[in-house]
This record gives C-alpha cells, sequence and structure tokens, in this order.
C-alpha cells in the first residue's frame, strides 16, 4: 500500500488533519457501512473493504501528487474519525468535501476540520472561493458549512447525481475575505410545555393530523392560501420544509400536543423572522385540529411561544421586541387567542383578508411588544 507524503499537518489543538495511513483503512471501511453516510454521499453500496484501500492508497495520493484534490485523515482524541478533502480550485475557487464517524458527529469535530482547511484554501492554495455542496434534506452537513460561515445558500433541482439518480443540491459559498463564522440565525426548535400542552417539533408522523386539521372547514375558511383539498403530500411537504425554514433564520414551527399522548392538537410558529428592515419582530400564525377546540390548547400554546419568542437570544430564545398577531375580523376565535395574551389592536386593512370565493374580510392587526409583558 503507498499512501501520501508530504501532506501538512493542520491543527487547533483538538482536531488534527494528516496524512492517511494504512491504520486508516479498517476504520474508513466501518464508517462507510453506516446508512447516514451511504444516504449523502455517493459512495459505492455496498461498500467493500478493497473500496477503502483503493480510495486512500491510489485516489487520494493521485490528487496530491497530481495537484488537483487536497485530502486529509481526521483525527480526534488519537483516532481517525473521518476524511475531509479540497478538489479542483480552477481559476482560484474549488470545492470542499467531507465526512465523519457516527461516534463523533454532534461534537463540533467537522466544523474544527472544515476551517482548518478553508483556511488552507486561501491561505496557502491562493483561492477565492470555496464551495459546498449537499444534497437537500442533509441539515447535519448544512449546518456545519453554515457554522464556518458559508453563505448564499441556493438550491439547484437535480443539480447532483448518487448512482445514477439525480437529487436536488444545496450550494453555498465562502469567500476569501469572509468571516469564518455564522451568518444569521439557525433557530432551535425547543419543547415547550405547560397546562398539559407540549410544543415540540413536527414529526413526519404528524402527517396525518396535519391533513384532518388542513382539511377542516374552519381552517380552510380562515387559511385560503391552503391547497383544497389538503393532501396527504402537502401535510408531508409542510412537515419536510419546517427545518428549511428554521435553518434560514425565516420561522420556528412548533407542533402542538397533548403532553400524555403526544397526539397533534394543532400548529404554531413564529415567522418574519428574517425581515429585511426589523430584524427584531415576529409574527405568530396557528390553526388547530378541530378535535381540540374549546380547549384553551391555543391560548396555552401561545403564551408558550410568547415568552420563548421574548427570551434573549443569548438564553436560547428569538430575541424578540414586538410580536404580531393578524386574523379576519369575522375570526373570532383567532382573535380571542390574541387578546386574551395580551395582544392589543393596532389597526384594520380593509379588504386585505382574501377568501376563496374572491371577495375579501378585512384584516386585524394585534401587536405586543416586550417591555410589556
Amino acid at each position: 500500500m503507498r499512501f501520501p507524503e508530504d501532506v501538512p499537518v493542520l491543527t487547533d489543538d483538538a482536531v488534527t488533519l494528516r496524512a492517511h495511513t494504512a491504520d486508516d483503512v479498517e476504520p474508513a471501511y466501518r464508517m462507510c457501512q453506516d446508512p447516514v453516510m451511504q444516504e449523502w454521499t455517493t459512495i459505492p453500496v455496498p461498500y467493500l473493504r478493497e473500496h477503502a484501500v483503493g480510495y486512500l492508497t491510489e485516489v487520494i495520493p493521485a490528487g496530491w501528487r497530481e495537484n488537483t484534490s487536497w485530502a486529509w485523515a481526521i483525527s480526534y482524541a488519537g483516532k481517525y474519525v473521518g476524511t475531509i478533502d479540497l478538489r479542483d480550485g480552477v481559476g482560484g475557487v474549488g470545492e470542499v468535501g467531507f465526512a465523519v464517524s457516527p461516534e463523533v458527529r454532534g461534537q463540533g469535530v467537522m466544523t474544527r476540520a472544515l476551517r482548518l482547511v478553508v483556511r488552507y484554501a486561501f491561505d496557502t492554495l491562493g483561492w477565492s472561493r470555496v464551495i459546498w455542496r449537499a444534497y437537500v434534506g442533509n441539515y447535519a452537513s448544512r449546518r456545519v458549512a453554515w457554522k464556518v460561515g458559508f453563505r448564499g445558500l441556493v438550491t439547484v433541482p437535480g443539480g447532483g447525481v448518487s448512482r445514477g439518480v439525480r437529487k436536488d443540491e444545496w450550494v453555498a459559498t465562502v469567500g476569501r475575505d469572509d468571516v469564518l463564522e455564522p451568518q444569521g440565525n439557525w433557530w432551535a426548535v425547543p419543547v415547550l410545555e405547560n397546562n398539559g400542552i407540549r410544543l415540540r417539533a413536527m414529526r413526519e408522523t404528524d402527517a396525518q393530523r396535519v391533513m384532518e386539521a388542513c382539511n377542516d372547514e374552519r381552517t380552510q375558511r380562515w387559511l385560503s392560501g391552503m391547497p383544497s383539498p389538503y393532501t396527504l403530500d402537502d401535510a408531508a411537504w409542510f412537515i419536510a420544509s419546517r427545518p428549511h425554514a428554521a435553518a434560514g433564520g425565516e420561522a420556528v414551527t412548533w407542533a402542538v400536543a397533548d403532553a400524555t399522548s403526544d397526539e397533534l392538537l394543532g400548529n404554531v410558529s413564529v415567522f418574519e423572522l428574517s425581515d429585511r428592515i426589523d430584524k427584531t419582530k415576529g409574527e405568530i400564525g396557528y390553526w388547530m385540529h378541530p378535535e381540540a377546540r374549546g380547549r384553551k390548547v391555543m391560548t396555552t400554546a401561545v403564551e408558550l411561544v410568547i415568552g420563548h419568542a421574548f427570551r434573549p437570544i443569548e438564553d436560547g430564545g428569538l430575541g424578540r421586541r414586538r410580536l404580531v398577531v393578524k386574523c379576519a375580523d369575522v375570526n373570532t376565535a383567532s382573535a380571542h387567542v390574541a387578546e386574551i395574551n395580551g395582544f392589543t389592536l393596532v389597526g384594520t386593512e380593509r379588504r386585505a383578508d382574501p377568501r376563496r370565493d374572491g371577495s375579501y374580510d378585512n384584516l386585524l392587526t394585534y401587536d405586543l411588544l416586550a417591555d410589556e409583558r
């Protein structure tokens, strides 16, 4: 076996990037058996030991020798835990790719490794920009890139190919003069609980209840922008889109659930969190499953959301200064939830809330300021 020579060692003391060795073959082979690794990368499936040998002893040395790609073993706590590489670099712009073992995910290892190689690309290879790519849905990779300052995220439909199948792809970049720190907010979805009501992240298993709620006559009446009829596919799309909104700093969405059974009772969101003019405000929206109405479920849910929204960002909240609720002037149930939670009616927009029949209701605006709580 031949391994690359003269590979520069990069380290921040916690994580070390070094040349691959014969001792890395077995852990690299084991890492590539991980289903998550196989889902989000283009490695062969099934992945054989000979694949690991070929990559570490042929592909990686050739890249260093020909000056077309630069790959390092990631060492953490003295053990091989993954591989990261730079490739192409034509015209001073190249791509980065990385993979890490399941046992160290979530410990910041890949973030440290990525920051090291991006600096190497700029300071040693003389690149002006590094490109990151991942298949849509790979939030773990996206979060690593976000932490290192990659920005300008776009979605390219069918932009990637995995084992002969086209997949939608995320692409973001970072430039030589950019700060290698997160840009914008990636909102968490904490569990909030009180009075038998639990707010939690949406789950795929909520789809049936979401479909039932969103097909309800009252929900369809007040949220005329929803598909009609509202299908199970519509519900699945809505649930799958919520992490994207949180990762982009745009919105936080909770399932409103029974604290005992965990059955979905409704939905509440804070959105408009990345308003271009005022980044300290947010709008609260909500809908209910018909079985949960009349039980003060949404009153409790909105109360929990208000507390979280006004909590400072450094304390895990959304750091909002002002919250808004909007509803049709004839939607007395929604208005009641706002009023009982201390919101003040501040305005009426005439014929601003569309109905499905083409007519319009007046739209009420309620607001609540943090210093009023």
